[in-house]
């Protein structure tokens, strides 16, 4: 894992300065090595920080070719590797180093753009091509690696991280658009908050030439049609399938040239994924539990059955009210984004602790809710489709039994009246992803909060349509399952810009987090998987459930799903992190934000602590999202215009 930076230019020269600067603030994911290179005609520059974990001794970067025709820069990692160098080698191609990153060279001089094709793993990269005079750049199937780019007179910049932009000279200013689609669902995978600064979306890459900026896609997850799925296959046919690449692809991810650890919480998703390493791995591993001082969210307990059965070391990261409220600005100026829940904090401090006892590679759980359909929102598109094709009575009673499980989610999940976003899903795809419905209900008192001058310039936007426009619905959407439709929306949307944003929290402080969930080998087997495997009878996550049981504590394999949420800031009115919502909220900074109405702000918080549990607890996304607002107004916006002023 590193830091990346690139600048382009079809015609004059690019400010080396510019580069460098973006480059060394990226310092904290590659607190290793930072190194430039800039091309003779100096039309173009790569930068990149290293982190060391694959060959410490040579692997240092930008990479070249043989010929110093092509030169890389990579974040990431891609596994596999030493087959596919050992097949390049024999086909006449001069290594020079003995890391991941070099194969795209020679994959490339071989493949072109059809390199991608052989790269397995969570990667972003820039590579210049100098004998065609152009930049290829790349980001993952998932969206694991971040890559964000944006133009300044006719300048392409590039760079793992925006802030990196912000450095090279690029102008940061809200998108009214995007922070209004994201606040009351979420952006699309090519958005950011920033105006002008956009993502390559996952599974995609970017051409840049003489000729301009082409984006194009090379994967998507091509859920099958109804007709497509396979009606033989015996579930432990798929079960025995499923388990072999699980454990493949944990054990691929084991490779490192320094230690590696696991987070550990007391869920399936990560249990198994430290279960199948302690099994495979010849060293103890050490797994780390975030634990917090709320007996409601804490998973200390559990975790530490689960590393004791299996043999790991467990290390306790225990968390408190008071460190959320230390340590919430520079969490939030690292994410680069909107928090809904403390939990990126604890993301931030977990790393950091993770830091703190030597450790740069850990393993994690993420994804798994994503490919397997651990949440809510899933089974609730599983029964209202009515998949096992259950009598009008039996399906109210599973509905029911949904409902009481989960009083929490109960008014978002089941409104009292028609959505917009129901309406415009059925109209375009035939069905409502329990998710959208939900974030429109959870998310509609904010418009209250709101300017009333902001919220005009929107009455004809709809955030749902827009999210539906920029997907490939007759391609990716028509003729599957109501689940599959959900899953697909969420993996396009909040997977990359609301959950793997903490790839930014975990580098913060130089530390790589690995996901075998979201191995898409491992995924080709599970997009194959019929609904009823994903879930059974009200059994979130199936299939991963009994794939991984010979990993699994009694107590985790009959666990139901538990999200990793920190303690909500609201419960308590006298809490440290409460006091800063409060005081950022009826603070100066809220007067220069152009989104914010800060006289409902202030009646609100007066009115917070007379309201009962349940509706404090409701607003804490709201408050938290209103808060991140303000340190990213604080951090990126307002410091820029000091500067500019």
């Amino acid at each position: 894992m590193c830091g990346i930076v690139g600048m382009y230019s079809r015609e004059r020269p690019i400010s080396v300065n510019a580069l460098d600067r973006a480059t060394n603030l990226l310092r904290h994911r590659g607190p290793d090595q930072q190194r430039l290179w800039v091309s003779t005609h100096s039309r173009i520059g790569l930068g990149h920080t290293r982190l060391s974990i694959i060959d410490l001794e040579t692997g240092d970067q930008p990479l070249s070719n043989e010929d110093e025709q092509l030169h890389l820069v990579v974040n990431g990692e891609l596994y596999d590797y030493e087959r596919i160098r050992e097949g390049l080698k024999r086909r006449g191609h001069m290594l020079k180093t003995k890391s991941d990153s070099e194969i795209i060279l020679h994959l490339y001089e071989e493949k072109g753009i059809g390199c991608l094709e052989y790269l397995r793993g969570e990667f972003a990269f820039l590579l210049w091509d100098d004998r065609e005079q152009k930049l290829f750049a790349a980001r993952d199937r998932f969206g694991i690696k971040p890559l964000f780019y944006a133009w300044k007179n006719e300048i392409l910049y590039l760079a793992s991280e925006m802030k990196a932009l912000f450095a090279a000279g690029i102008q940061a200013e809200w998108d009214q658009q995007s922070y209004y689609q994201h606040l009351f669902l979420c952006m699309d995978q090519e958005r950011t908050l920033f105006r002008g600064v956009r993502q390559v979306p996952p599974g995609h890459f970017l051409i840049a030439d003489s000729q301009g900026v082409q984006i194009k896609p090379y994967w998507d997850l091509d859920y099958p049609t109804r007709e497509e799925v396979d009606p033989a296959r015996s579930k432990e046919d798929y079960l025995e399938e499923l388990r072999y690449v699980l454990e493949e692809s944990v054990c691929l991810r084991l490779k490192a040239d320094v230690p590696v650890g696991c987070f550990l919480s007391g869920g399936v998703d990560s249990s198994a994924v430290l279960g199948i390493a302690v099994r495979q791995f010849p060293e103890k591993i050490r797994a780390f539990t975030v634990t917090f001082d709320h007996e409601a969210y804490d998973e200390g307990r559990v975790a530490k059955e689960t590393a004791e059965w299996i043999g790991a070391d467990y290390v306790p990261i225990e968390l408190k009210q008071d460190d959320f409220a230390a340590h919430i600005e520079q969490a939030v100026w690292h994410s680069e984004t909107l928090g809904h829940n403390a939990h990126g904090v604890a993301r931030y401090l977990q790393s950091r602790a993770v830091h703190e006892q030597g450790y740069r590679v850990v393993l994690s759980g993420d994804g798994a809710d994503e490919l397997f359909a651990g949440y809510i929102y899933s089974r609730l598109d599983y029964v209202l489709s009515n998949e096992d094709g259950l009598s009008e009575q039996s399906q109210r009673q599973r509905l029911e039994e949904l409902s009481l499980r989960n009083p929490a989610f109960r008014d978002v999940l089941f409104p009292s009246q028609t959505t917009q976003a129901l309406k415009v899903c059925r109209q375009v795809i035939g069905s409502t992803p329990a998710w959208i419905q939900a974030m429109e209900v959870s998310r509609a008192p904010l418009k209250s909060l709101l300017n009333q001058s902001f919220l005009s310039k929107f009455l004809s936007f709809d955030p749902v349509k827009s999210l539906l426009d920029s997907i490939d619905v007759d391609g990716q959407l028509t003729n599957r399952s109501p689940i599959l439709q959900g899953l697909y929306l969420w993996n396009k949307s909040l997977l990359p810009n609301q959950i793997l944003f903490a790839d930014r929290l975990e580098m913060a402080h130089g530390v790589e987090v690995r996901m075998p969930l979201l191995d898409h080998k491992l995924f080709e087997v599970v997009r194959r998987l019929p609904t009823n495997m994903l879930i059974c009878e009200l059994q979130e996550k199936y299939a991963l459930r009994e794939a991984a049981k010979p990993y699994l504590t009694e107590t985790v394999y009959r666990r139901p799903k538990q999200p990793f949420t920190a303690p909500h800031s609201t419960l308590d009115p006298k809490n440290s992190l409460f006091e800063l919502i409060q005081d950022t909220l009826r603070s100066q900074l809220v007067q220069e934000i152009p989104f914010i109405n800060p006289v409902a702000i202030k009646v609100l918080l007066d009115n917070i602590p007379k309201m009962d549990y349940r509706t404090r607890i409701n607003l804490d996304s709201i408050m938290l999202l209103l808060v991140s607002t303000c340190i990213l107004h604080k951090c990126y916006i307002s410091k820029q215009l000091a500067a500019h002023s």
